[in-house]
Formats: structure tokens, sequence, C-alpha cells
């Protein structure tokens, strides 16, 4: 399968910066476009230039006393009180100069990305500036200032009038686009994430379903703690293909998050490369079986820059163009320059060691608990479509 994408980047994307000592550091877009060079994967007709989110665009999903907040803030005019009231100014999302422009390019650049593939100049677009998944009507959170995902996806519903299904892997729950479309039955979400016993935002219980019209189109599968690729990929692999059968969209939206692997910090999953292999190469097949190939793919977490972030999302974008992964050894000279500022070893190849970590213990109770989980929810999509048909 021959398909032609195109990858949205600006050098502007690391202007949302909160600190320098902050885990989301946005310079993991600029080294994973630059192994993608290196790798003789993307050129230049493979741009797509972001552009800024209009105000208009923002209020989609974003209230208007919300906004004016933020570019308060980032021009140094938010009081304490008013940011912890629009969660501005906290630990995970503290306030820095430019923070209303730079994060209007964030979600710019998945507006770009969207019409790219709608207008039918592309069949995909891959746009790791974004995903920032954690962002509500009126609060910061979790690292996101606004929501590109749940502004892009109301973007969809009122200018092209489709079905979105929005599929969210990140290691943390997808809980403000989910939030934002709780009642629209014509989006569905799913996330598969760390159960939020252990990790923030503590959300995406199986029960969380939607409301009114919305109900029964929300699913979550929160796996345990220390999951592997096998009981991941199997959890993965079976919900999102009854889900796309039953919701049959017209459009894919997925983020990325590459948070689930055991070299990330602020999560205790145990993926290899391996899983960041298989999870685009099924969105990329579902979406030319249901959709005509319309996928838009997000970035989000990931805050392990130097081993995993790059190589994982440079997979997305290896197989949206033709469906087989990197294999072997990374680059050479990308090794080369970006070890010089890394503070840990590089990886030198696609794929982790077979002796990455040491063995889990519970192996197979995870597994278990996990299998459990997916039953549950498998039984709610099937319930779901009898319901439909009645």
């Amino acid at each position: 399968m021959t398909c032609h994408a195109g990858f949205v980047y600006s050098d502007e994307f690391t202007t949302y910066r909160f600190r320098d000592d902050h885990p989301f550091n946005q310079l993991r877009v600029v080294m994973t476009k630059e192994l993608l060079e290196a790798a003789g994967a993307l050129s230049e007709k493979d741009m797509i230039a972001p552009r800024l989110a209009t105000e208009e665009e923002l209020s989609l999903a974003h209230s208007k006393k919300y906004i004016e907040a933020v570019k308060k803030a980032g021009q140094g005019l938010l009081t304490e009180d008013e940011g912890m009231e629009y969660g501005i100014g906290t630990e995970d999302t503290p306030i820095f100069k430019g923070m209303h422009k730079a994060s209007q390019l964030l979600v710019g650049s998945t507006l770009s990305a969207i019409d790219a593939v709608m207008e039918g100049k592309v069949k995909h677009a891959l746009n790791l500036g974004g995903g920032l998944h954690h962002g509500f009507e009126r609060k910061a959170s979790g690292f996101c200032i606004y929501n590109d995902g749940a502004v892009g996806i109301k973007y969809l519903r009122e200018k092209y009038n489709v079905k979105v299904l929005y599929v969210d892997t990140d290691a943390h729950h997808g809980d403000g686009v989910q939030w934002a479309f709780y009642d629209d039955p014509n989006v569905c979400t799913f996330s598969i994430h760390e159960t939020g016993r252990y990790l923030f935002p503590g959300t995406g219980n199986v029960n969380e379903r939607g409301l009114k019209e919305g109900y029964g189109y929300s699913f979550n599968i929160p796996i345990d703690a220390f999951t592997e690729d096998e009981s991941f990929l199997s959890v993965y692999e079976s919900a999102f293909r009854e889900i796309v059968d039953f919701f049959k969209p017209d459009v894919i939206v997925t983020q990325n998050g590459a948070d689930a692997h055991h070299f990330d910090p602020l999560t205790h999953l145990c993926s290899t490369m391996k899983i960041y292999e298989a999870i685009p190469k099924l969105a990329h097949e579902l979406a030319h079986e249901y959709c005509e190939g319309k996928w838009i793919a997000l970035g989000g977490g990931g805050y392990d820059i130097w081993r995993v972030v790059p190589r994982a999302w440079a997979q997305i974008w290896k197989v949206m163009n033709d469906q087989t992964p990197f294999q072997g050894s990374l680059p050479v000279e990308w090794v080369q320059k970006w070890q010089k500022e890394a503070p840990v070893n590089l990886m030198e190849t696609w794929h982790d060691p077979p002796d990455a970590f040491k063995p889990i213990p519970r192996r197979e109770e995870i597994t278990e608990k996990n299998k459990k989980v997916l039953a549950k929810a498998l039984q709610l999509i099937h319930n779901q479509k009898k319901f439909n048909s009645m």
C-alpha cells in the first residue's frame, strides 16, 4: 500500500516550553524530524507548514474567559489566584512568556493536518507537535494549555460534518478529549492507558461510557502497571477492531503518546519499541478499511526524549508511507550529533535489546487482569451494537 502523507512541522514548536527542567520538552519533535531526514525518509516535499489557530477556532473547545486568561498569563498580567482558577501557574503547567501564541501554533498545526487530509491533499497527516489531550474547556491540566485534539475534532464536525473515531494510546488517560465529546454520538473515543489507580489523571475507568445521546460512545481500557508488549498489543488490537467496526467512522484521529515505554520516567508500563511499530500499523490498516485512508496522527506524552520518543514517533511516519517499520541501526550521524547533548547513552538500533529490563514477576497476573478488563470492554461494545440495531 503506497500512500502520500504529510508531515506538519515548524521550528517554532519548541516555543511551547515551560522550564528548562520541565519533563515536557518539544526538542523531541526536532529530534524526530532530524532522525527521519537522516534515515532518508523525510524531505521538503512531505512538509506541511502549520498556521496559528484563530481565537474563534480555540473557542470550539475552550471558553473565551479561559483564552483571555492564557493571553494575560503569557504577558505576565495574570494574578496567582486567577491562575489557580484556570490551572495555570501550577507545578505541572507553569506560566511562560508568550504561552498563548505557542499554544495557538500547536492547535493550528493540528488544524493544518486535518485540512490537508480532508481536502484530499494527502491521505494521512502526522503532527507530532500536537496531542495535548489533558486540556479542558476552562482549565489547563497535565502540561496541556489548549487541547488541540478536542479543537480539531470539533473543527472536523463543524467544517466537514464527519463521524470521528479518536484513539489514544498514551500511558495517561485521554481525559480532556473524552469529556469534550462525552454527550456526542458522532465522536467515539477510545483510550488504552495505565490504570488511574497509580497514575495521573486518575480517570479512564471501563464504566465511563458517555452521557445522554453520547452514551455508549466512550471506551476505556485501563491496563495494569508493568504491562508488557504482548498484553498491551492484544488488548489494543482486539478493542480497536471491535470499536471501529461498531462505530464505522469517516476519519480516524490518533494520539500517539510514547510514554508506555519502560524507560519513561513518569509511568509504570513496561513496553518496548515493539508496540510503536504495531500501534500505527493497525491504525493505518483500519483507516484504509473504514475511512478511505483518512487518518490524522498526533504526538502526545513521552518523557524520555533521548532514547524513546524519536524512535517511536519516526515509526509512525514510516508506517504512514509504506507500512514497513524501520529495522537495524539508527543513522550514525544522528546518534553522534545528539549524543553530545544527551545525559544518557543513546540507543543505536531501532529495536530495544531483548534483555532491556528484568522479567516482571507478576507477568501472568497482570496479563490475566488485562484480559478481564478487555472482556468487560468488549461486552459493552457488543451490548451497544445490539442496542443500536433495535
